[in-house]
């Protein structure tokens, strides 16, 4: 098989050589030249370097008219990739997801139309647009969330305490969203939605088919938003129910999610609202958790599914450890391009029994500009594990609350 990867995601993130077997498969890496170097050096396989000036569809689409070859499989890793390979399969004629397919779980617009459309609860939400034109038709009157439809990594998401603050800010060019305060030729690329209060889940795992082969639920501690502004977060598994798992089947069935993995998020609020998903991974240490609590590695059966149409064994419903995992990370984007000299408080736990995996940049070391939850990336991450659940997530409160300066930053920049 002829195999073309849109090689975004770091290599070890993937380990993509778990998934295919790189002598019996010819696989070609298309990526800018950074993460082309991730590649180990003695991997069986051909790398084609872009200039990534471009999207990934354009600039492999004007390699192959130079260049034209044949592909049975195009495959992206990362959700910023995804529609550039349905684009790329759809002109290549190839196998696999296509536009409309991946629109749908990359549009939150999309996906919540068809979420709601099945029967689960959605929160209610308006196009940007349309709010503009006619912001009296918004059907609340709360706190209301605006955001990209298509973003990730809480990335240009505001809070405000109404529609109409909202849309003060917006007009007022004060939402502190850079591209809307330049102007509005971009608002056809966010909306605004109610927001809901609660503890925000989130599921992951595999399928294939349509079917439902593996899942693991977990619950956030902390925000991906509050993550965004500064703040810890963390997640850790429990116990899925019967009725979570139904939950998650329905939501998977609506947008239409079939083969591959799945990262689907929801908010607990008298039941479980919807929020969004994706196919494809989790970040942060979502990987590595789901394989110490079921042994499956997620990216090498989603890699065998798109490859065979099915996992490599019959795999675990859900958890079969008898410990409970969960991950942490600290941001440094917020600090970005400063020297990291450590995070008061933390050095108290580094050497507790309950971690698996301690992950610290050096001290001294430049911290990134973009948010990431990588623990190679992060100031700070890892992994820990109790025999009971609750104790997993009273572990990671209390790293959060221990970190926490008498001034109440969270990143004080004193060495451990």
């Amino acid at each position: 098989m002829n195999i073309l990867i849109l090689h975004r995601v770091p290599y070890q993130r993937v380990d993509y050589a778990r998934g295919i077997d790189h002598n019996q498969h010819d696989v070609t890496y298309f990526g800018v030249r950074d993460i082309l170097d991730t590649l180990p050096t003695d991997l069986r396989c051909i790398k084609v370097e872009r200039p990534g000036k471009a999207s990934a569809f354009k600039e492999a689409r004007a390699w192959l008219e130079a260049q034209l070859q044949q592909f049975d499989r195009v495959i992206a890793m990362s959700e910023y990739e995804l529609l550039d390979a349905a684009r790329l399969r759809e002109w290549l004629g190839v196998s696999g997801a296509k536009v409309d397919e991946v629109s749908l779980v990359r549009d939150k617009l999309l996906m919540k139309r068809a979420v709601a459309q099945a029967g689960l609860r959605v929160p209610r939400f308006m196009p940007l647009h349309a709010f503009l034109a006619n912001p009296q038709r918004v059907p609340w009157k709360s706190t209301t969330v605006l955001k990209p439809h298509s973003g990730a990594s809480s990335e240009d998401v505001k809070i405000f305490d109404s529609p109409a603050h909202a849309m003060a800010a917006i007009r007022s060019r004060t939402s502190q969203i850079a591209r809307l305060d330049k102007g509005m030729e971009v608002a056809a690329e966010y909306e605004i939605e109610e927001f809901v209060d609660g503890d925000i889940l989130h599921f992951d795992g595999l399928v294939a088919n349509g079917e439902l082969l593996t899942i693991t639920a977990s619950r956030y501690v902390g925000t991906c938003l509050g993550y965004a502004q500064g703040l810890p977060l963390g997640s850790f598994h429990f116990p899925i129910t019967p009725l979570y798992r139904e939950w998650a089947t329905q939501a998977l069935a609506a947008v239409g999610i079939r083969q591959g993995s799945f990262h689907l998020e929801a908010i607990e609020h008298n039941g479980l609202v919807f929020l969004e998903v994706g196919n494809r991974v989790g970040g942060a240490d979502v990987v590595p958790t789901f394989e110490l609590a079921t042994g499956v590695h997620l990216p090498s059966e989603e890699l065998r599914i798109l490859l065979d149409g099915r996992p490599s064994r019959p795999l675990p419903a859900t958890q079969v450890s008898n410990a409970w995992h969960g991950w942490f990370v600290f941001p440094g984007h917020t600090r970005g391009g400063e020297p990291y000299w450590g995070i008061a408080g933390a050095s108290q736990f580094r050497h507790d029994a309950s971690v698996i995996r301690w992950a610290e940049l050096e001290l001294g070391a430049q911290q990134t500009q973009k948010i990431t939850y990588s623990a190679n990336e992060a100031p700070l991450a890892g992994i820990v594990a109790h025999r009971d659940w609750q104790a997993t997530r009273d572990w990671i409160e209390r790293i959060f609350h221990g970190a926490r300066s008498t001034e109440g930053s969270l990143l004080q920049q004193t060495a451990i």
